[in-house]
Formats: C-alpha cells, structure tokens, sequence
C-alpha cells in the first residue's frame, strides 16, 4: 500500500488514534483527524499535532472529511457513525489500524480474543514467550498500538496483540500465525447492532487463517469450538471438561500439555491467580509457548509469578479480616458471574453503571449461590434491580465511596467485598481504571483509619 499523498481520516485522537498520525505522517499521507470531543478537552493536544501537519477537527464529525478521503482509519470503540456509512456507499475504503499495520509490518502476530481474559492471556503469553528467550512485543488494546512497531519491525519478532472486536469489524487481509479464542459470551451489544453482529467480528480473527497457521480454541464453548470446521488451519484446544489433543487440559489438579503424548504442566495449587477462567487464560498462554517450541520447563515460571493484572481480581487489602477485591474489568455479565465464581466464602458485590446490553438474569444462580448483599450503583442500577429482585438484599449508593463503607458495614470476618459491576463505567467514569483506582483509594483511606492487614 502506498500512502504517499493520501489523503488519511483518522477518527478519533486517543492513543490509536495519534499512533496512526505518527505512521502516517512518517509514509507521506495527508492526515487529517476528525475528534467528537470538544477543543477545550483536547488541550495542547490539537496545536502540537497541527505544528506536525496534521488537520484537526473537533466539536463534531464533518462529513465532508469523510467523503473526501481517500482512506478512513477509525480508532477502535469509534461506533459505525453515519458518516462512515455515508463514505463507504461513496466508495471511501474504511479499515482498522491492525489491517493497516499487517499491510506493512514484518514478523508473526499471535492474536488473542474473547469477550473475556484478553489482556491477562495476551499479558502472560508475552512473559512466557520472553522468558523462552524470543524477540516478543505486547500489542494491541493492552499494549502499544501494532502500527507503532511497524517501522522497526524484523522478521524473527513476534507481536503478542489483544484484539478487540471494533478492531476485527474492519479487517480485509489481516490475518494471524496463531490465533487464541478464549470465549464468546454477550458484550459490547451497544455498539454492535446483535450478539451475531458481535461474534462475526470475533469468527474475523480465526476463519480468516489459512492451512499453515494455528487457532487455538476453547473447547468447552460452543460458539468457539464451532469454528474449527471453518476453515483449513490447525487447531489446538484447551479445556477443563475432558482430555484434547493437540492442546491442553485439566485433569485433577494438574495442567497437561498434550501432543503426541501429554506432559504434567503445573499444579493448580501452584497457580497465583485466583478463578478457573484464569486456568483457561493460563492453558491458552501456555499453548502458545509450546507451539512455539518453549519446553514445559520454561512455561510454567512465569505462571508461577503472574501475580495477573490491575482492576482483574486484584485483592486490595484485608480489613479486619474482610478481604477487598477489584474487579473493575468485569464489565460484562459473563466476567462478573466467573469473578464471583472464583471465591468460596460469602461476597458482597457491587454492581452497576452503564448498561451494555447485558442479560442480567444470568446472575440470578451465582448470586443466589455466592452473595450475601448487593451493593448497587449508577445508571443500570433499577434494571438490575428489577431483574435480582428476591435473591439477596439490595441497597443503593450514589458514590464508590459510599459502596466501600456501606458493603464494610454489612460485612462480616472472611467474608469478600468484591467490585464486579458487571457494567462499562462511562456513567460516572473515563473507563474502567479509573473507577478501579477510586475504588482501590476508598479501600485504602477506610484501612487507614480502622488499620488493615497486607494483601
């Protein structure tokens, strides 16, 4: 692809967003970006761009830039405006910053997916593969944007890349060595138009592979393991249920890698990492150190050290015998059921925030199961109220500092205060590290003046 002279709409300037200008710029595009917020919340960010040659537009979309382009870069979780629409029927090509950087980027790309665990796997799965003395790069959602490492690219690197299904919706030629799928359940479906919507994007990463390249596949999801008549790849599974091969499976409490003849891994009860979704993330991560020639010797380092990610099950602190947890990535009803799922002792749960239209009846038995009380806040607050009406008493706050000091009150010794809301923060939130961070900081001002014990 040449871009010299082109004239490039970036949508959106947020990290992806200004990547892509910087890639561009560097290969003689015309860039242009067009950004909905306003210019007094974009502070110097506007004029230091313009200083490099880039138009901005902010305030609104205009869709004169739109039509007038000769390529359309949106940034990913930038909705299907109509103004795209309106450049695409006009005959505008729209593709995502990971279809633009495999266009130019050298080297293999393992690609991880799922509605939940990408970060975590895509996170664990470099170490892995670091520690197995590969030249290896976290990419993606979780890392730097794939279009930041195109220009130093080599050969023998391998881009470890979290992707998104915004980024999936817009690819054409993109295509993985290795894919990971670890599970499809209902998210995002306000932005996607259906849950089909949505697992089409997610089929993009896997049936898009070719005879030479590796899916790896969750075996006890339907909707994953489906795919793997779809196309002429090889597939590797991985599973808790039952024995696979190739793959990887739990048998008791043991890890087994599995080819020709299977090998112990790891012990669960060496695993740091709380929960048996994280045993799924930690088989996926390890399928591909093996796949990639790493010896079981190697893998399981760094699974003994992954002490897993902030906001994601992330004990806070324990206050007079009442344990903290944040689990602000639980954004979805899928993660938050899987987050309760991880503890044996009675939790207090906050729930609530922005709606992404998730079935909130699929609470209903882990709750009633697990939780003791329901801390309730933001706008899906009434929804889900309606929806767990009768299971466990509910209560309603207006801040995170009011769910940490009510959810302490009613807590007893041993027991869990868990943040799993189950919703996007955006109601009251930039994202979900924010509320995670407010959440951790009202944790901590509570354990100070009543003094607390170390995670």
């Amino acid at each position: 692809m040449n871009l010299e002279g082109k004239r490039v709409l970036v949508v959106g300037l947020g990290s992806t967003g200004e990547a892509l200008c910087t890639f561009l710029l560097h290969h003689g595009a015309r860039v242009k970006v067009s950004e909905k917020k306003k210019p007094e919340e974009m502070g110097q960010k506007i004029s230091l761009w313009e200083e490099k040659g880039v138009a901005v537009e902010t305030g609104t979309h205009n869709q004169k830039s739109f039509m007038e382009a000769d390529l359309i870069v949106p940034s990913p979780g930038v909705p299907w405006l109509p103004e795209l629409e309106a450049a695409r029927t006009n005959g505008v090509k729209i593709i995502s910053e990971i279809e633009l950087a495999y266009k130019f980027l050298k080297g293999k790309i393992v690609g991880i997916t799922g509605s939940n665990g990408k970060s975590t796997t895509a996170t664990l799965t470099q170490k892995i593969l670091e520690e197995g003395g590969l030249k290896t790069y976290l990419a993606g959602n979780i890392g730097t944007p794939l279009i930041s490492f195109v220009d130093n690219s080599a050969d023998d690197h391998i881009y470890v890349t979290e992707i998104s299904s915004f980024q999936l919706e817009h690819i054409e030629e993109f295509r993985v060595s290795i894919s990971v799928l670890l599970n499809i359940s209902p998210d995002h479906l306000d932005w996607h138009p259906s849950f089909a919507d949505y697992y089409e994007a997610k089929k993009k990463l896997i049936v898009s592979q070719r005879e030479n390249d590796i899916a790896i596949l969750n075996r006890d999801d339907p909707l994953v393991w489906a795919l793997k008549e779809e196309g002429e790849f090889q597939v590797y599974a991985f599973s808790r249920n039952g024995k696979v091969s190739p793959g990887c499976f739990l048998n008791g409490d043991w890890i087994f890698l599995s080819n020709k003849e299977e090998e112990k891994l790891i012990k669960t009860s060496a695993i740091p990492l709380l929960g048996i979704h994280n045993q799924e993330n930690i088989m996926a991560s390890a399928l591909v150190g093996h796949i990639l020639g790493i010896p079981p010797s190697i893998i399981k380092d760094p699974i003994k050290n992954f002490r897993g990610l902030e906001h994601r099950l992330e004990k806070v602190a324990t206050i007079r015998g009442v344990d903290f947890y944040n689990d602000s990535k639980a954004t979805n009803v899928d993660a938050t059921s899987k987050s309760i799922q991880s503890f044996d002792r009675k939790i207090i749960l906050i729930l609530g925030g922005r709606d992404k239209g998730g079935d909130f009846k699929k609470l209903r038995k882990p709750v009633k199961e697990n939780i003791k009380r329901i801390i309730l806040l933001g706008e899906a607050t009434e929804k889900i109220r309606t929806t767990l009406k009768g299971i466990v008493p509910m209560e309603t706050v207006s801040s995170i500092e009011e769910a940490v000091r009510l959810g302490y009150s009613r807590a007893k010794p041993q027991e869990v205060m868990l943040l799993a809301p189950a919703c996007t923060s955006f109601d009251m939130f930039q994202n979900f590290e924010e509320r995670g961070k407010v959440f951790k900081r009202e944790v901590l001002s509570l354990a100070k003046e009543l003094g607390k014990e170390r995670p």
